[in-house]
């Protein structure tokens, strides 16, 4: 099947049109040249979200260095922490449903200006099973995997937005 050249060159001028409007693939992120190079530090500096967030800022061709610098900008991650609501019981008393809720503060120091802080939570309805222990338990292990996939996507979109006045 040979394509013709009108269907060509509408592939072209569509191609060009979604790269001039600055379309990008979800997960490319565009940091302000300033963002290229930063510290970032955690409370829980081998936690699963700071690694997450320094692999998807390495992935992003973003340099991260291992000694704070007062001319560099840290991202400083203050708070990462699960909680869960009862949703519903079972007749017998047990829970049947949660509510999972993962909390998330963040700052994000530039060389002498004051710090913008950031905090954002995300909710996931989760149904346990008593009959189901051990499924449900890795049911839940992913559910959190996700969770904090989603957050560390989140703070690399936000870093994103942001605007660096120099």
């Amino acid at each position: 099947m040979k394509l013709s050249s009108h269907k060509i060159s509408l592939i072209v001028v569509l191609s060009i049109l979604l790269s001039a409007c600055g379309f990008r693939l979800r997960g490319d992120f565009l940091l302000a040249p300033e963002l290229q190079t930063l510290y970032v530090s955690s409370v829980d500096k081998h936690g699963e979200l700071t690694r997450l967030v320094k692999q998807h800022l390495t992935l992003n061709q973003v340099n991260i260095v291992s000694t704070p610098r007062a001319e560099l900008p840290e991202l400083r991650i203050l708070k990462d922490e699960l909680n869960r609501r009862t949703l519903s019981l079972f007749p017998n008393g047990q829970v049947a449903e949660y509510e999972i809720i993962y909390t998330v503060n963040y700052q994000l120091q530039m060389a002498n200006q004051e710090p913008q802080r950031f905090s954002f939570e995300l909710y996931s309805d989760y149904q346990d099973d008593p009959d189901r222990t051990l499924a449900k338990s890795r049911e839940l292990a992913l559910l959190l995997k996700e969770m904090r996939q989603l957050a560390a996507d989140r703070i690399l979109r936000e870093m994103a937005s942001i605007q660096v006045n120099s």
